[in-house]
């Protein structure tokens, strides 16, 4: 039965388990905690690939001293040989007493095995504390383990009348300083960007994580969607350091670079077929993808039920604002109407008109 240090000490865990969110791609993000007489004795986390495991760092760091102490994990315990050796191993030579950790591991080669072998050991195992906790920190591993696509967050800005730009295109600083400092986050822990020629032409992004703590070694990838290679090789997002991908329907350009980064994907009526782009990430092991995109390249990635998560970041970029300052007879009002079905059948009806003329768009 689960204690109330229990859970002190996994968020404790998952305290920890946050510091890899930036670096530790495409790995999940893991964090434990050793503790013994009630006191912690050892703590780690996983901060990138090919190095020590949460568990590992944890156990140097509690320096041998770990017999009849109880372990707190964010993550089950991998059974399998990686890149590291398997981690339940460690912890039966450790003599550890017992091992609690908050979700299974989605991971087939992982999945449920490490309770069985804990137990078989004679160390006792439950799981489940904080559970949803840990799923939020590892939405893209999650994902791409359970159906072999990344995490996709799309980044929308819009104005108070719904709109996503000017009237001359010209979509920049519709935000907030503050609302951008969350876009900065939101890129550093992802493992790719996504955005449309249409916008690279627009706006000329850089699309690079601009933290002033942040290592450059770990800047996301950037995946340009170009379905007709509009793309010159003069924009600011490819002239950066680090990972581009252009997804486009055409097979060759004039300029070796983009050449080398180009990958041709299926035509799906005229367009670039967004599932395979999804699944190419996924099988690039990209667990979170961020999209930074307009209206035309979102639409249609709601319109495949590709996209995870928007809501977040729009509550995020509401919270930073509050119209105290707007007089109260000019805030919203309300009004009494009357429901006519020939009004909204006119409505139904030039929808319909706008979904045709969407459907024209080229990506």
């Amino acid at each position: 039965m689960m204690a109330k240090n229990d859970i002190k000490y996994m968020d404790i865990s998952l305290d920890l388990a946050i510091k890899g969110i930036n670096t530790c791609m495409p790995n999940p993000r893991v964090g434990c905690v050793i503790v013994k007489n009630n006191k912690i004795i050892g703590q780690g986390w996983h901060s990138q690939t090919g190095d020590s495991h949460a568990e590992i760092m944890a156990l140097n760091d509690a320096k041998g001293n770990t017999d009849n102490s109880t372990v707190y994990i964010t993550l089950e315990p991998c059974t399998h040989t990686g890149n590291t050796p398997p981690c339940v191993n460690a912890l039966i030579e450790a003599k550890v007493k017992k091992v609690i950790f908050a979700m299974n591991d989605p991971n087939p080669k992982v999945f449920g095995k490490s309770k069985d072998i804990l137990q078989a050991s004679g160390i006792e195992v439950e799981n489940g504390l904080l559970e949803n906790k840990s799923k939020e920190i590892n939405l893209g591993f999650i994902k791409r383990m359970n159906k072999g696509l990344p995490f996709i967050r799309t980044k929308i800005a819009a104005s108070l009348d719904g709109k996503t730009a000017l009237s001359n295109g010209k979509s920049q600083w519709i935000t907030s300083k503050e609302s951008r400092k969350d876009v900065q986050k939101y890129r550093a822990r992802s493992c790719g960007i996504l955005t449309s020629i249409a916008t690279v032409i627009a706006d000329n992004p850089s699309l690079n994580v601009r933290l002033d703590d942040f290592d450059d070694e770990y800047q996301p990838k950037r995946i340009i969607l170009d379905s007709n290679l509009r793309i010159t090789g003069e924009e600011n997002v490819l002239k950066l350091p680090g990972e581009k991908y252009i997804y486009t329907l055409k097979k060759d350009h004039n300029d070796t670079q983009i050449r080398s980064i180009i990958r041709t994907t299926k035509e799906v009526n005229g367009r670039i077929a967004l599932l395979d782009v999804m699944k190419d990430l996924g099988s690039d092991e990209m667990n979170e993808v961020l999209v930074e995109a307009g209206s035309v390249l979102n639409g249609a990635l709601l319109k495949e039920n590709l996209i995870d998560e928007s809501e977040e970041l729009r509550a995020h970029v509401e919270a930073q604002h509050n119209f105290d300052n707007i007089p109260a007879e000019k805030r919203i009002k309300t009004f009494e109407v009357r429901y006519d079905k020939d009004v909204v059948k006119a409505i139904y009806d030039r929808i319909k008109e706008c979904r045709e003329y969407y459907n024209t768009l080229i990506l």
